[in-house]
Formats: structure tokens, C-alpha cells, sequence
């Protein structure tokens, strides 16, 4: 049947809307809180204890939701588990669950609440976004009830799941994600049955959405960008710093860059946990960042961005990762290699020992190549250049590509890949390669203290992450993280034995 003249009037008149609402930047704001955690106990706390928790947290994020808006941002993203915290079993997670709806129910929990049974929390951030005409992305815990016909069901007959929401401006549920990813400690949560890749439309461009630990892998981190070809994602998390590779601003940022989207990273703040590093990433660097280790308070950040930064005259051609560095001879031979620990992975490194110069050096299939030239070569200063090309299987299996820049903590060799923040060290300039067998690489740079680089260096077609610019810091790391995800599933090959 057609639809009638006044139907499509008004469809029309949507579609209008619509388009002249279409723009082709927009305001983001990220949150970095620092939660407020509940008391550590065995036994489960009421429901309104819990609730007065969640209040507490959410007064906070209100609160940072109002002056975002008042800056003129469109979406803010808060963190994972910035609502309850992370010091919970299974049993004492449950009264800060919430039966969480699939957003095909076309539902605003601010305008009627009880519709699908008590939801004060969603209800509230629901309210938070329809008050504030502001898209807002957050954490929460879904439950849902299973029975003895599901295999999987677990023995207290419920699904618990560490979920993202997202409510639009008028404060209706458009987006459910339940992490798939789990990290080790979070038992009180169950591995959802299928990878879900979920996105959602906005007229700034399409969103995805992800949590955390969920980056490192394939799904859905990779489907949502390379097959679903999303603008922007959303990433809630509640990130613990690595160095030297995993720092969050370090790598979240180079993960923007390396899958060509706008990344919108907030992450809790607890110093206590290494836990801080928020940020509003475009595909050619940070636009803004944080990261504090000396102040417990948390943070907002608000920058633009293009709605569809593959269509920006500043987006990148493909690269091709291997294409340098397998036109060139080895810089050098191994005699002088050795090896070291980062994170537990084992590495082969070979020292620069000269002011400047050309370098390899090679693990497996993987050759790391290097050129570069110091301001001044150090007395009390080790640098080495480093490859790794294996399976990591400590906290999760995944097939890593590494080549490596960095700076030794101290002196001794075997400080080498052990963390270090800060640096002396400058380079007039540097050009790192490697001949990768994965098209998905990560290119950092840090600089001492923690530093981002945006705008001092840039990865050419060819695959060289080169420096743009004289660095106008010392240099932690230079760092290209290869992740080969068709590997992930491998059994572990023995790892190089150390040199005597």
C-alpha cells in the first residue's frame, strides 16, 4: 500500500531535517573519572545501597555532562566502570545490575521508567542526555534470566554482562553492547555467546561502540572499522598503563591512526591502579589528551572533530606495511644482538651504540630496519632497537608484530623493555620499518613524561614511520605494533633463548 500524501509530506520533511542537521564536524567530550568504589564485602548490599552509590558516581558525571554541553559538545563518553567501580564477585555485582533492553524497543527510560521493571540507573542517564540534548555513552552491568534449556546457563539461572549504553539527545536507548573481551580479573561478568559489532547512526556520522580489552582483538574492534566502516567509536575503559607499548594514551591513539577513525577514549582515573590516559583521537593524532599521574581528580576533555574522516582532503592513502623495508638489504649484521623481556614477551635487540646510523634487526619473519640521528649520543643513556614476532599469552592470546625503538632503564642491558617515563635523549630525526606480514600496525611515538608527539612524525605509503619535524622532545619510544589476528588461535612456538 502507499503511503499517504500527508505520510510522505511529512517523511520527506524528516529526511530535510535530517540532511540540514548533517554536519561535517563535531563537538566530543570524554570524561576521565575518578570513581567512587564501594567497600570491598562478601556479601551482596541492598539494592538502594547500591543505588545510592551509582548516585554518587552519577552526580559526578552529571555534573561533567553539564559543562560539556555548555561547550557545545554533541556526545561525551564515560568510563568503564564509572558507575559502580570494579571490586565485586559475581554474587556482589548483582544489585548493581539492570535488565538492559535491546534498542530496537524504541524506549526513553526518562519518560517511562518502569516499563521494562525498576531501572533508576538507566532512567537517570537517560534523563542526563534528553536534559542536556547531548548523545552520552556509558558503563553499566546488564542481567538477564536463563533456564535449564540453555547449556550455558550458569548455575544462579542469570546472564551478567559488563555492558555499554548510549542514549541520543532526546534521551532514547540507541545503543547496547555487552563486552566480549573480558580481562582475567573480571569474573563477576560472562562472555557473551556471539561478538556483537554494534553501530548506530547520528547526523555526525556512524558510530561503533567497544570496551577496553575488546581493542586488542579482531572482533569486534576490527569488524566495526573495516567492514562496517565506521566514522567514530566509542570507547568506555578502564585502562592500566604498560610501558613501554601500552600506555593508553600511547596506544590508543596510535590505534586511531593505524585504522584510519575518530576514537573516543575515557578512562578511569585511579592512580593507585596506573590507571589514567583520556583522550579525543583523530586518524592524523590526538586532538586533545590526559594523562596525570600526581592528581586524584578527573577530567574533561572536549575537541573537534570531522564527522567522516576517511572523506577528509587530510585522510591517508592505504599503507603498505612491508613495502620499505623489503626493498632494503639488512643495515647490519647480528653479532652483537641480544635479548631482553617487555611485558613477557622475549625480544632480540641490538644497541645503538654510535650518535647515528642505520640498523636491523630481526626475529622470525619479522626485520625491524632503523635510521636515525641523535642531538647528542648520551654517556648515561642505552637505546635499543627491538623486534618481537610471536604470541603473547599472558593476560590473553594474541599474535604480535613489534618493532621497537626505546630507551633502557638504565645502564645495564638487561633493564632493556623494563618501564620507563622519562628520557634525555634527543634525535635530530628518525626512520623506523619493518617487514610485516599484517596490514594492521599501530605507530607510536612518546616522548619523556609521557608525552604524545601529534603532528612530529607521520608514516609514509611505504610503511616508514618517520619524523616529520626535529622531535622537540626526548624519545621514550618509537614503537610500530603489528597485530596479526589470523594468528591469534597458534599454539605458542618456543621463544629465543638469551644470548650468554
Amino acid at each position: 500500500m502507499l503511503p499517504s500524501q500527508p505520510l510522505l509530506h511529512a517523511a520527506v520533511l524528516a529526511l530535510a531535517a535530517l540532511q540540514a542537521l548533517a554536519s561535517d564536524t563535531f563537538i566530543a567530550a570524554v570524561y576521565e573519572h575518578a570513581v567512587i568504589l564501594p567497600d570491598v564485602t562478601d556479601e551482596p548490599v541492598s539494592p538502594d545501597e547500591a543505588l545510592a552509590l551509582m548516585n554518587r558516581n552519577m552526580d559526578v558525571l552529571e555534573g561533567a555532562i553539564k559543562e560539556a554541553t555548555q561547550q557545545g559538545a554533541h556526545i561525551i563518553v564515560t568510563p568503564e566502570d564509572g558507575i559502580y567501580g570494579w571490586l565485586f564477585t559475581r554474587e556482589t555485582i548483582y544489585p548493581y545490575l539492570e535488565d538492559i533492553p535491546d534498542p530496537a524497543v524504541n524506549w526513553i527510560p526518562c519518560t517511562d521508567p518502569t516499563r521494562f521493571g525498576p531501572a533508576p540507573v538507566q532512567e537517570r542517564l537517560s534523563c542526563m542526555a534528553r536534559n542536556n540534548s547531548i548523545y552520552v555513552a556509558a558503563n553499566i552491568g546488564d542481567k538477564k534470566p536463563c533456564n535449564s534449556s540453555d547449556p550455558g546457563c550458569p548455575s544462579d539461572r542469570r546472564y551478567q554482562y559488563n555492558t555499554d549504553v548510549v542514549f541520543d539527545p532526546e534521551g532514547k536507548l540507541v545503543a547496547r553492547y555487552h563486552k566480549y573481551n573480558l580481562f582475567m580479573s573480571e569474573t563477576q561478568f560472562n562472555y557473551p555467546k556471539e561478538p556483537e559489532a554494534i553501530t548506530f547512526e547520528t547526523p555526525f556520522g556512524k558510530f561503533g561502540i567497544f570496551t577496553c580489552f575488546d581493542i586488542l582483538f579482531r572482533e569486534p574492534a576490527v569488524v566495526l572499522v573495516s567492514e562496517l566502516q565506521v566514522d567514530t567509536v566509542l570507547f568506555p575503559t578502564a585502562w592500566m598503563n604498560v610501558l613501554p607499548f601500552l600506555t593508553a594514551v600511547e596506544f590508543h591513539s596510535a590505534w586511531a591512526m593505524g585504522m584510519g577513525v575518530n576514537l573516543l577514549s575515557a578512562n578511569t582515573h585511579n592512580i593507585s591502579l596506573a590507571m589514567t590516559g583520556s583522550g579525543i583521537y583523530a586518524p592524523d593524532g590526538a586532538r586533545t589528551y590526559y594523562y596525570n599521574m600526581k592528581s586524584g581528580d578527573g577530567h574533561l576533555l572536549i575537541a573537534e572533530l570531522d564527522s567522516h574522516p576517511r572523506l577528509s582532503p587530510a585522510s591517508s592513502p592505504a599503507v603498505s606495511w612491508s613495502s620499505y623495508a623489503l626493498s632494503v638489504k639488512r643495515f647490519s649484521l647480528n653479532d652483537r644482538d641480544f635479548s631482553g623481556l617487555i611485558f613477557h614477551d622475549r625480544f632480540t635487540f641490538t644497541e645503538l651504540t654510535k650518535p647515528e646510523g642505520n640498523l636491523t634487526v630481526c626475529q622470525k619473519d619479522l626485520c625491524c630496519h632503523l635510521s636515525y640521528k641523535m642531538a647528542g649520543k648520551r654517556e648515561d643513556e642505552v637505546y635499543v632497537l627491538g623486534a618481537f614476532d610471536g604470541l603473547h599469552v599472558v593476560e590473553g592470546q594474541y599474535y604480535l608484530q613489534i618493532c621497537t625503538l626505546l630507551k633502557c632503564k638504565s645502564m645495564d642491558r638487561n633493564t632493556c623493555g623494563q618501564p620507563v617515563e622519562t628520557a634525555q635523549t634527543k634525535f635530530e630525526m628518525f626512520s623506523l620499518s619493518g617487514t610485516f606480514g599484517t596490514n594492521y600496525v599501530f605507530p607510536e611515538v612518546l616522548y619523556s613524561g609521557v608525552q604524545l608527539a601529534p603532528g612530529e612524525f607521520e608514516v609514509l605509503n611505504d610503511g616508514c614511520l618517520i619524523s616529520k619535524t626535529r622531535p622537540t622532545r626526548p624519545v621514550v619510544t618509537v614503537t610500530l605494533f603489528g597485530r596479526w589476528y589470523e594468528k591469534d588461535h597458534l599454539k605458542q612456538d618456543p621463544q629465543p633463548s638469551a644470548s650468554p
